[in-house]
């Protein structure tokens, strides 16, 4: 039985669910988020909580219960009140700014690099940190992997982009070893 797929998953004030067989919707004020469910997961409501059940213990539903039921939690938690991630970069000359629905970034090659911000995402710029909030976790993991991706993080300076909770294991140099 799927740990996270057998607990109730609390909803939270305000979110209104609309829960048909194939898909559920959350909203709140003029935030709404829907979700697809797959063939043998069946979703209720009773009360303030949601409950998942599949039909059967088949090897796709059981890898799909906990699945669904995390994705459930998400998107009565982006309703609500949304998702954070923030980025940090360290380096001579680093620089990030955001122009309209773009985030340009200077990270130290010959050319700026122009990352386009999805709509629902929004990007702010304070001092050495990006900061992404939106309601769909997803888009919003994305975006910040793939700003990630423009300049990982090295081991001997430190320098590069990272996630503001990420630990960097830093390596001594050539002079340590001798």
């Amino acid at each position: 039985m799927s740990r996270i797929g057998i607990r109730p998953i609390k909803i939270e004030e305000g979110v209104v669910i609309d829960i048909t067989p194939r898909r559920v919707v959350a909203k709140k004020d003029q935030n709404q988020m829907e979700l697809s469910v797959p063939d043998g997961i069946k979703v209720s409501q009773d009360g303030d909580s949601l409950f998942v059940v599949r039909e059967n213990d088949s090897k796709d539903l059981r890898s799909k219960h906990g699945l669904i039921a995390r994705l459930l939690k998400n998107i009565i938690t982006g309703v609500n009140g949304g998702f954070t991630r923030e980025l940090e970069f360290k380096g001579t000359g680093y620089r990030a700014s955001v122009n309209g629905n773009e985030l340009i970034l200077n990270m130290g090659y010959s050319h700026e690099i122009n990352v386009n911000i999805p709509d629902g995402i929004s990007a702010v710029v304070k001092k050495n940190s990006i900061i992404l909030t939106g309601q769909d976790k997803e888009k919003l993991g994305g975006l910040a992997s793939l700003i990630r991706d423009v300049r990982p993080p090295e081991v001997y300076k430190g320098k590069g982009i990272k996630y503001k909770e990420e630990l960097i294991k830093r390596k001594a140099g050539k002079k340590a070893s001798s």
